[in-house]
């Protein structure tokens, strides 16, 4: 069993993908090379800004090559929640906007030509309890008096056989909107794509610190000193205490995922006729899918830890992937491996700045398609095309303690699995 990315592992870093030298100067700096960076920093060139965007690793090393590839509708909080704390004009602009984000997407690989497995497979939230499946009805009649959405449908006990091959669940709420893709396919297209337009791609320099300047910013790396007029910080889960005001808003867990050998045909079409995502209704959530090539992707988190075993994670994930799937018990899993989500203590992504330093974080695993619409929005911001994004326009809550995270997730972990427990 393989401790690797398996999305790396089968579609490696493009050879021909340059890297170059950290520059002296330029007009915008980014700190972050996955998807809010780079469509960030196409937005910017296509401005006229030159653009150089830092990575203390690899490009797209990050969450943007480590996930499970499901670019879902709506976000973290529940849609009806959005409304209720923010008013039905502004909870209209979040809805409609993620939307947007999975057709930007779509017209991003068209416009770029980037061949990413991209398939409008829709998703199916399924429901861990009898009571939740209850709870998806009343939603899904919320969703279509208040949003007028059609694109999405109950599917009970008694028909989910045929979306997918198990009884484990009591039902659920399908949306045919959601889009799979591979991750590692989709960001090295977009770090091609910025290549192309002449944005410098600087791995290995990792941010060390910033300090004002007249007219912008010094930024120090492990490679050197660049300056530069505008900086944004896009690093998400990853976010260190270099701009401590920036890490005070996001703390980082981990999400583990297991994939299988490829499965045989027949099996495929038992565990998912019809090639859905799926994600279950519980806090600690799992998450599945089958892979392009015709494997099980089953992902989750057993806490909020960044840094558990990886051969452990893998035995339970294995094991709760059986549950879900017995035709599964004899299949070999040929990788493990672990990346980081940002989560905001809102559960909404934010965007802004801070100290004259611009922002774009906190996707909480559902970053595949707003990650990037936000970056394209702020990328845009930066260079005076756009006046705003919905997500600059909430507050931001940021709280000293964030940074102690290993001190505070393993109380918030007693409290979900309590919850699953009981709820």
């Amino acid at each position: 069993m393989n401790t690797s990315n398996f999305w790396a592992d089968d579609y490696p870093r493009p050879a021909e993908l340059p890297s170059g030298e950290l520059p002296d100067k330029v007009d915008v700096a980014i700190v972050g090379s996955g998807y809010t960076g780079l469509q960030a920093a196409i937005a910017l060139r296509k401005s006229g800004a030159e653009v150089a965007v830092l990575e203390q690793e690899t490009v797209g090393w990050g969450a943007s090559s480590r996930n499970g590839g499901m670019a879902l509708t709506g976000m973290k909080m529940e849609m009806p929640l959005v409304f209720e704390r923010y008013g039905k004009e502004l909870g209209h602009r979040f809805w409609d906007w993620s939307l947007a984000a999975i057709d930007h997407l779509e017209n991003t690989l068209a416009e770029e030509q980037i061949e990413c497995d991209f398939e409008r497979s829709g998703h199916v939230l399924l429901a861990a309890k009898p009571k939740h499946y209850t709870a998806m009805a009343h939603e899904l009649e919320w969703m279509r008096s208040t949003l007028g959405y059609e694109d999405a449908w109950l599917v009970s006990k008694d028909q989910q056989q045929a979306e997918i091959g198990t009884a484990e669940f009591f039902g659920g709420l399908a949306d045919r909107r959601s889009g799979a893709l591979h991750p590692a396919k989709y960001v090295f297209g977009l770090e091609q794509a910025a290549a192309r337009r002449g944005i410098m791609l600087v791995e290995r320099a990792q941010v060390t610190g910033v300090a004002r300047r007249q007219g912008g910013f010094f930024v120090g790396t492990s490679r050197g000193m660049l300056e530069c007029r505008e900086l944004l910080i896009a690093t998400n889960g990853y976010t260190s205490n270099v701009v401590p005001a920036l890490r005070q808003g996001i703390f980082p867990i981990g999400s583990y995922i297991i994939v299988t050998e490829p499965l045989p045909p027949a099996v495929q079409a038992e565990i998912s006729p019809r090639r859905r995502m799926f994600f279950d209704s519980k806090n600690f959530l799992n998450y599945f899918r089958l892979t392009p090539d015709g494997r099980m992707l089953f992902g989750g988190r057993h806490n909020l830890s960044t840094s558990l075993d990886l051969a452990e994670s893998a035995r339970m994930m294995r094991q709760r992937m059986v549950e879900v799937f017995p035709q599964l018990a004899g299949t070999i899993v040929t990788h493990t491996w672990t990346g980081k989500l940002g989560v905001t203590f809102d559960l909404m992504p934010h965007a802004g700045r801070v100290e004259g330093i611009h922002y774009a974080y906190g996707y909480a695993g559902h970053g595949v398609a707003i990650a990037g619409y936000l970056g394209k929005e702020v990328g845009e911001m930066i260079a005076g095309k756009r006046a705003s994004t919905p997500f600059a326009e909430i507050g931001h809550p940021r709280f000293p303690f964030t940074r102690y995270d290993k001190l505070y997730l393993p109380l918030i972990s007693s409290w979900f699995r309590t919850l699953d427990a009981v709820k």
